[in-house]
């Protein structure tokens, strides 16, 4: 049995920024020397990002000091912009209009009435609110005020597989589960200020967006017709990468959440990821070679070329993960749905492997495969 997907969708913010833009608003805050400037722009080519939606973009163009007014200019040095607990009114604010639609497409793709979700699962790591997510979604959707309720958080870029696992173990516990995972993100109210390298490449990488995923289990699935992908969850992974505590690390500090990625990262990577993910496909009767498509989280492009040397992988089978990176950045837990949306329009091969890599160094997996197997 699986968990077996009826509709899904993601959503942007109604802005977004260029990388120009964000080189020259970063110079703004981020620059202490005419070295530094020269720096930034290089940093920010690396990063394979040429566009990223933020939810505190006020404008579509304009001065990005003007668009990004909610960091104004460094008065000092140790200027390092709003306080957490600022940043976290902000989060409240701007969350709804990120999530919310995001989950009413979702369930119209799905076909199900609000009022038939039995359990909400839901994603978030860049901000905290309590009444939470879940209740701002019974507010605003009309789920019954019955709904079995949770919340996955602060477990960073690969949150939204965690989730699929909550949603599986749900919808194979009661054969009766409809099932809604959602995820939200609003990484750019974590903007670092000052000349700081890890502060920097998040700069350079992080965006806002949300997912949302509807399914049931298997025995469900037989009494309903879905719309959606032709892709069911049948299987869950979880690696933590020995001695890598310090390569990711994601901390809630004075001035935002500050996350620092070690250099090492790609290595550890490449000599890791192999050897699990060959284990864990083995215990499935399945081998790297046997998987259609894959779907990884497009932490940075030496991440990705980490994970396709490493795996052994075609020069295009990370296109759609290098596309989804370039053209809206990094947006933590819901990036791997715009991947899978990705791949699932194309009609790509399964079964599909998607990939997360986040604090810990720990690796997720999620195994999907065709509903009607």
């Amino acid at each position: 049995m699986g968990f077996v997907i009826l509709g899904h969708a993601t959503n942007l913010p109604e802005h977004a920024i260029g990388r120009d833009e964000s080189v020259e608003f970063a110079r703004t805050i981020c620059c202490e020397s005419p070295k530094h400037e020269k720096i930034v722009p290089v940093l920010y080519r690396r990063s394979g990002v040429d566009v990223r939606y933020s939810a505190l973009l006020q404008e579509d163009d304009g001065r990005p000091s003007r668009r990004f007014a909610y960091y104004p200019p460094r008065t000092e040095p140790g200027d390092r912009g709003p306080t957490t607990a600022a940043r976290m009114a902000t989060y409240v604010e701007e969350v709804p209009g990120l999530l919310l639609p995001a989950v009413r497409r979702a369930l119209e793709a799905a076909d199900v009435p609000p009022q038939t979700v039995t359990h909400l699962v839901t994603v978030s790591c860049t901000g905290f609110m309590n009444p939470g997510l879940d209740l701002m979604l019974i507010e605003g959707l009309g789920f019954d005020r019955g709904i079995e309720r949770t919340h996955v958080g602060f477990m960073g870029c690969h949150g939204f597989l965690n989730g699929l696992r909550v949603a599986k173990a749900l919808a194979e516990a009661d054969p009766d589960a409809v099932v809604v995972t959602c995820a939200v993100e609003i990484c750019s109210l974590h903007y670092r200020y000052g000349w700081d390298q890890d502060g920097l490449v998040a700069n350079a990488l992080f965006a806002d967006g949300a997912a949302c995923v509807v399914g049931v289990g298997d025995r469900h699935r037989r009494a309903t017709q879905p719309t959606g992908p032709d892709a069911a969850v049948t299987g869950t992974g979880s690696f933590v990468v020995p001695d890598s505590a310090d390569a990711m690390t994601w901390h809630v500090r004075d001035y935002g959440f500050e996350m620092t990625l070690s250099a090492t990262v790609p290595d550890l990577i490449g000599e890791n990821v192999r050897p699990w993910v060959e284990s864990w496909l083995s215990k499935r009767g399945l081998t790297i070679g046997d998987i259609g498509s894959w779907a990884v989280h497009p932490g940075g492009p030496r991440i990705l070329t980490a994970t396709a040397e490493a795996l052994g992988l075609p020069d295009d089978a990370l296109d759609v993960s290098t596309e989804v990176l370039r053209t809206h950045g990094n947006m933590s837990s819901p990036t791997l749905m715009f991947v899978l949306d990705g791949l699932w329009r194309q009609g790509r091969p399964t079964p599909t492997v998607a990939l997360g890599f986040g604090p810990g160094l720990a690796v997720e997996a999620t195994l999907f495969g065709p509903r009607n197997v």
